[in-house]
């Protein structure tokens, strides 16, 4: 641990946490502290986090921004060097390095039809960005989204969002979403009476349980956009950038999306940053206005620059995170074989991984034991049975290897209290 890195951590939990209590939240730090025993994250490098009190934890969580780890050095330079030029913009001028971000996102989702770029800070901004584009492009105000999705918090986004958790006493939301079942013969229904701007999708639903969405599904509701004259949007957020094994799991399944949604690991695990992808029909309305959608932050060199060097860092490590994809799938399910009263299901798809455990109490056991042992994963806030393994790209096979075992032997050890129950055979 660097001398910086010991005197950031070192004596200074205690504090923090009281400080969290303070400002935040009693019930944000009592969390801080069950997971990391009293202790804080310190500094962090590859897939390891350092904690105050000197101990070693494989970040495997983090929901899906350290695809590229802790601090990757090619994204720090980068960084670096647009600070020590332009750390930001006047926003009366234009700026290379966001010019750059953005010929660089068009090049790498799909140059021909993906040409156009609006640039957000995180998942949210770009999901509320997408609604307004498809709204003013059509002049029609209702959204389809699908059961089980997040797309984020803020007033828009969480009209799009289904758990009930995050909406409860917000209503009246966004008006004219529809919500359909994760079902090719529902779809139909979900456009009656038309109106309908876009149709909102994950490939693969994250906060939602780790779900991914059948083929067949996604190719029913592409379908009846078009036949609607709706923009199909996919939410990439949290699966694209390879997260998943693609670049994106929309167009690897053959659809034609009208926008990719990214974000999350997009900044590369240094910058917040997110983006809309999106075809010349559906960004008509900031064309021909481009001040009909704005943020002050929208564009921010410092991002743009981290932006760049993540989507090149991602390709080049794409090889190997397939095959640390391999390991982990193989490994998930030697665990549900071995734990299964504990284990309902795994699954996933590349390092995007979710393990269901007969109830939200076994899973919630896991997770403080996982924390205490040294394994940082990422809970499904909505599916509480959930958890979510998110590995990054620069993991060893040891440390895949490490993970899975600390997470066998912390299944084996779960309190018989949270063992469910065998039924009594009469």
């Amino acid at each position: 641990m660097t001398a910086t890195a010991g005197h950031r951590g070192h004596g200074t939990a205690r504090g923090t946490l009281s400080s969290i209590r303070r400002h935040f939240s009693p019930q944000l730090a009592l969390v801080y502290g069950m997971n990391g025993s009293g202790a804080i994250e310190a500094s962090g490098e590859g897939a390891r986090l350092r904690l105050s009190d000197g101990r070693s934890a494989l970040d495997f969580g983090s929901y899906a921004v350290t695809l590229l780890g802790q601090r990757h050095p090619a994204v720090l330079a980068a960084v670096r060097a647009e600070l020590d030029a332009m750390p930001v913009s006047s926003r009366v001028l234009g700026n290379a390095t966001t010019a750059r971000l953005a010929t660089t996102l068009a090049a790498y989702a799909d140059p021909e039809r993906l040409t156009k770029v609006w640039l957000g800070l995180n998942g949210s901004d770009a999901v509320e960005a997408a609604l307004k584009l498809a709204r003013l492009a059509t002049g029609r105000t209702r959204v389809v989204a699908v059961e089980g999705a997040f797309h984020g918090k803020s007033l828009g986004a969480l009209a799009a969002t289904w758990s009930p958790r995050y909406r409860q006493s917000l209503g009246p939301l966004l008006g004219g979403v529809t919500h359909v079942a994760a079902d090719a013969d529902a779809v139909p229904g979900a456009f009656a009476g038309g109106d309908v701007a876009a149709v909102l999708v994950e490939p693969v639903q994250g906060e939602g349980g780790v779900r991914p969405l059948e083929p067949a599904f996604l190719r029913a509701l592409e379908s009846a956009a078009r036949e609607h004259g709706a923009f199909l949007i996919a939410d990439e957020i949290q699966t694209g950038l390879r997260r998943c094994g693609p670049r994106l799991v929309s167009t690897d399944c053959g659809l034609r999306p009208d926008a990719v949604l990214l974000g999350k690991a997009l900044g590369g695990g240094v910058q917040p940053l997110s983006a809309v992808v999106a075809t010349e029909e559906l960004y008509a309305p900031l064309a021909a206005d481009p001040f009909v959608h704005t943020t002050t932050f929208s564009g921010h060199p410092l991002g743009a620059a981290a932006g760049v060097a993540a989507l090149a860092a991602v390709e080049e490590l794409a090889p190997h995170g397939e095959h640390l994809a391999g390991l982990l799938a193989s490994g998930l399910a030697r665990l549900a074989r071995r734990h299964p009263a504990l284990v309902a299901d795994v699954r996933g798809q590349g390092l995007l991984w979710g393990v269901e455990f007969a109830t939200a109490a076994v899973a919630g056991d896991v997770l403080l034991e996982l924390g205490h042992r040294g394994l940082v994963v990422s809970p499904c806030l909505g599916r509480p049975e959930v958890l979510r393994l998110l590995p990054p790209l620069v993991a060893s096979d040891e440390e895949v290897e490490e993970a899975l075992a600390t997470l066998d032997a912390v299944c084996a050890a779960v309190p018989d209290e949270f063992r469910p129950r065998a039924p009594v055979t009469p």
